[in-house]
């Protein structure tokens, strides 16, 4: 007789095929207008029962976006070594349902525990947030805050994952951010850099650093607004495909950007709180923010390659897992 969880999954994919109607049709979007999508609030009061201290000043940001969709006790059992936090956009099942049977799975290293969370806000689409809500039920391995998912609020979305480590998982030793559509090769990541058998470090931050300027030509995905940046160069950041921090640094960024004022481009301003609290990104070129063409031996000297899709990623997961025995 199938499991509970085997039916409820099913369900979940057939309600997902069903509305592929619904979601071929063109549907209303949250757009850019110069400023991030946040909702005006009147004033900001600190929660009680709050796990950060007294503010002594004003925020500038209080990020008091509540949870929707929240596993609060996912670390209780056991703390993790490496949380994975993965920015995704709810029609994005297929990539979500990629990575928990691939790199993200959270068995795949027995004597290291690893757990993987899906970061999303609130979609426009009241149909979408259902079956996230469907989803979430038989993985429990989403968390949702009450803002617009857009591209635009990416950084909204970044801050809910720091600030869900500093409050449900602080004990961790590290984690990875990442987006849905990104090749992580596990092995390199764990025991050639981060390497559970030494001692943890602190005010750590490694990924693939970018030292640019800001593009000041509106057409382009990247445009910042002089009156949010005025300066003529970014702080040394790293790219927002994938980087790699110890677990102190979660609630480091959280709190400083309570006081920063926001930028929509999540990276760059990851590197403004990095810069104000004086800790410095590690290049580390195993980290990758283009596509590669697939080899085994190539893939297994990196640690992250974008724009994979998610048949891409079970070929992948599936050759690099059955040829270990092979030598490069």
């Amino acid at each position: 007789m199938p499991s509970k969880v085997s039916c409820l999954y099913l369900l979940t994919v057939v309600c997902w095929a069903s509305a592929l109607w619904y979601l071929s049709v063109s549907r209303p979007s949250t757009s850019y207008v110069g400023q991030l999508n946040i909702p005006i609030r009147k004033s900001s009061k600190l929660n009680k029962n709050a796990t950060f201290g007294n503010y002594r000043t004003r925020s500038l940001n209080p990020h008091d976006f509540g949870y929707l969709i929240n596993d609060a006790k996912k670390c209780e059992a056991e703390t993790p070594f490496l949380v994975i936090l993965i920015s995704t956009t709810h029609k994005e099942f297929d990539a979500r349902q990629a990575i928990r049977e691939t790199w993200g799975d959270e068995s795949t290293f027995p004597d290291v525990r690893v757990i993987t969370l899906f970061l999303l806000g609130r979609s426009t689409d009241a149909v979408l947030n259902h079956m996230v809500e469907q989803e979430s039920q038989i993985f429990h391995d989403i968390v949702v805050e009450d803002f617009i998912d857009s591209y635009h609020n990416l950084t909204l979305k970044t801050l809910m994952g720091m600030r869900w480590v500093a409050t449900y998982c602080s004990k961790a030793q590290y984690v990875l951010k990442t987006d849905s559509d990104i090749f992580v090769n596990m092995e390199n990541l764990i025991y050639n850099l981060l390497k559970p058998t030494t001692k943890p470090r602190r005010r750590y931050f490694t990924g693939y650093v970018i030292n640019g300027g800001p593009i000041r030509d509106m057409r382009s995905k990247w445009y910042m607004p002089r009156d949010l940046y005025p300066d003529s160069k970014y702080p040394p950041f790293c790219s927002g495909t994938g980087y790699v921090f110890s677990a102190d640094v979660a609630e480091l960024i959280y709190q400083t950007s309570l006081h920063t004022r926001l930028l929509h481009l999540e990276d760059v301003y990851v590197g403004v709180c990095l810069r104000k609290l004086g800790i410095h990104p590690f290049q580390n070129s195993g980290f990758n923010h283009w596509k590669m063409a697939y080899s085994l031996c190539r893939y297994r000297r990196v640690v992250t390659v974008h724009q994979i899709s998610p048949e891409e990623m079970h070929r992948i997961w599936n050759d690099m897992t059955s040829k270990k025995h092979l030598k490069c």
